[in-house]
């Protein structure tokens, strides 16, 4: 009994091993065996999911900054434009305004001389009248009295723009100022290289010279042009 007993166990033992190593020529992975555990290992290593959540959340903040950045551009290309469109309407108001300076700059002047022409209009509507009536004393004082209040006029309306008449009798001749004529011999008083005549009036306004005073010059008797 006890001899079968333990022939009946060994042949169990013998076909458990030949299961076994039935399965191992199959393909079939024996359980708990240590290669079948280091070869799933390394596969669970070698098929192991990317780290979803590192590359995502890069990604997302480059686009979210790239979207930043190309609203920052569209602002500043809206700027620009609207900078470079204020330049050109301020280089055409200003364009406009010089060009009107240099239409209407001597505006107030000529207003003034209009007065002057009026003085003129009526002084010559009075000498035409008296001319009429054959009365040639009365002509000449009206045309003294309307010659006399043109002048009063005018010499106010240059003293209002700054236009002033210059005096050089006497002054040392400066050929930014006075333009020479030719030379007269020194008189008694007279120093020589002054002015001392002046053939055409000077003037000057607000200080710079706008037409030269043509002038005698004196120099000593000698040197006489």
């Amino acid at each position: 009994m006890a001899a079968r007993a333990l022939w009946a166990v060994r042949r169990r033992i013998q076909r458990l091993v030949n299961s076994c190593t039935a399965s191992d020529a199959g393909g079939w992975p024996l359980p708990f065996s240590t290669a079948t555990q280091r070869t799933a290992g390394e596969d669970c290593n070698s098929e192991d999911p990317p780290d979803e959540f590192g590359p995502s959340l890069a990604e997302r903040a480059l686009r979210l900054k790239a979207v930043k950045l190309e609203k920052e551009v569209q602002d500043l290309t809206l700027r620009y434009q609207r900078a470079v469109a204020d330049c050109e309407n301020i280089r055409r108001r200003t364009q406009r305004c010089v060009e009107d300076a240099k239409i209407f700059g001597i505006q107030s002047f000529c207003k003034d001389l209009v007065e002057v022409a009026d003085i003129l209009e009526k002084t010559t509507e009075c000498i035409s009248e008296e001319t009429e009536t054959g009365d040639q004393k009365l002509t000449l004082e009206e045309v003294f009295r309307g010659l006399a209040l043109l002048e009063a006029k005018l010499k106010s309306i240059f003293a209002k723009h700054g236009l002033e008449k210059m005096a050089p009798i006497g002054d040392k001749y400066d050929p930014h100022e006075h333009e020479l004529i030719c030379h007269v011999p020194a008189g008694v008083g007279v120093q020589p290289g002054t002015v001392a005549l002046v053939r055409q009036d000077g003037y000057k306004l607000h200080g710079r010279t706008i037409r030269l005073a043509q002038v005698e010059v004196a120099v000593e008797s000698q040197k006489r042009l």
